[in-house]
């Protein structure tokens, strides 16, 4: 139990408000964001209605699934103006958690940049079941490049095939989905506004 000048002192930070801020603005579930995190719904609801404040490590979990860092929630820090990420710092995600066969996997690219205008992924696409993932949609826009192997790229019903060297850019507010075509591996990068 926190004496009513801690409780006082941590609610001006407004944590719960800005964790249901970004969860909102990217059109994430409390459900969904926890198979992100591996934290619980109730908890993250709990921790949003100011009902709880989350330990450091709680709350830097979230962070990164946001792609922000801990002074993303205790004021303003400043942008570093230079991120390296090596290839053997970055991990892994299915295109959704807890899917038996995700018809992609994806890498971040820039997860130490806090407050990003954009995101850029590394994908690795591979057959799953009919081989196409999921449509979904997201504000903003998006740009894949293709550096192996052929990929379909369906936008609103519309399907556009590229092979390695080309590239395609689209509003991303349409459902739009993935397909890798043939046998051969297929990697791209993939950078989608914020």
């Amino acid at each position: 139990m926190l004496s009513d000048t801690l409780d006082a002192g941590l609610r001006r930070y407004g944590i719960g408000e800005k964790l249901r801020a970004m969860r909102l603005r990217k059109k994430m579930g409390l459900v969904e964001l926890g198979q992100h995190t591996g934290l619980s719904p109730a908890l993250l609801s709990k921790i949003e209605r100011g009902r709880m404040f989350p330990t450091l490590p709680t709350l830097l979990r979230v962070a990164l699934v946001f792609g922000v860092g801990l002074e993303h929630f205790f004021g303003a820090g400043q942008r570093p103006a230079l991120a390296v990420v090596r290839s053997n710092e970055r991990q892994s995600f299915p295109e959704r958690p807890g899917i038996p066969n995700p018809s992609y996997r994806f890498e971040c690219l820039d997860y130490p940049v806090t407050d990003r205008r954009l995101n850029a992924y590394f994908a690795e696409f591979e057959p799953a079941g009919d081989g196409r993932a999921d449509p979904h949609a997201h504000e903003g826009a998006e740009v894949v490049f293709v550096i192996t192997g052929t990929l379909a790229i369906t936008v609103s019903g519309e399907e556009h095939v590229l092979k390695a060297g080309d590239s395609i850019y689209f509003d991303a507010s349409p459902p739009h989905s993935y397909r890798r075509v043939g046998s051969k591996p297929c990697k791209a990068v993939v950078v989608t506004t914020a």
